[in-house]
Parts: structure tokens; sequence; C-alpha cells
């Protein structure tokens, strides 16, 4: 339990009562206390991707895994490749923003 979760639990003799949080905060301290919200932050970007990066480069990408803060991306042509390259930063931008943390430090476009 989050010190903050701890804090809003008052003590009156054997009962604990609790104020009402929201659900979505009741959630996130949920995956926190079990250590799974990096994996998620993680499963959300290869599922989002097409809207993070668009249309046009979904088509020709297929993201693969994220190992060791590294999002392995597959491409269908090299000159895709190494125009992706190029955009390698802005993408990192796109999909850090879209994970709400910084859940990718560098791609790799194979």
């Amino acid at each position: 339990m989050s010190a903050d979760a701890a804090r809003r639990v008052k003590r009156k003799g054997s009962k604990a009562t609790r104020h009402p949080v929201p659900a979505s905060q009741a959630i996130a301290e949920l995956m926190t206390a079990l250590g799974i919200d990096k994996t998620l932050r993680k499963f959300s970007v290869l599922t989002a991707w097409s809207d993070v990066v668009g249309e046009q480069i979904a088509r020709v990408t297929e993201p693969d895994r994220i190992e060791n803060g590294v999002l392995y991306v597959r491409v269908t042509t090299a000159p895709w490749r190494a125009e992706l390259s190029m955009k390698r930063f802005d993408i990192l931008k796109k999909v850090n923003r879209a994970a709400g943390a910084d859940v990718v430090k560098d791609i790799r476009f194979r």
C-alpha cells in the first residue's frame, strides 16, 4: 500500500475506515503495489503503435518488443528504415508521451 493510501486509513478500534478515492487512482495504486505498472506501460506502447505513428508508418512497421528500454520495430523496406531512423527521436517522444512515462529510451528499426 502506498504512503498516500496508508494515510487515508483511519484506525478506530479494530475497524479501518477508508476515504473514497477515484477508481483510476485505486487501480494505479494496485498496479504499482503488484509491480505490474511498468509491464502494462510497455504493453500499451506496443498496442498503441499505430495511433502514435499514424496509419502510413503503421502499414510498413510492426513493433516487436521492448527490451532493456529499447523498442525493436520491424520495417518492411530499407528506405523506410532509413527514413524512420532519421525520425527516431520524434517517434520516441510520441511513444513515451502516449505511455505516460519514459518507458522507451531508444528505438531500433530492423
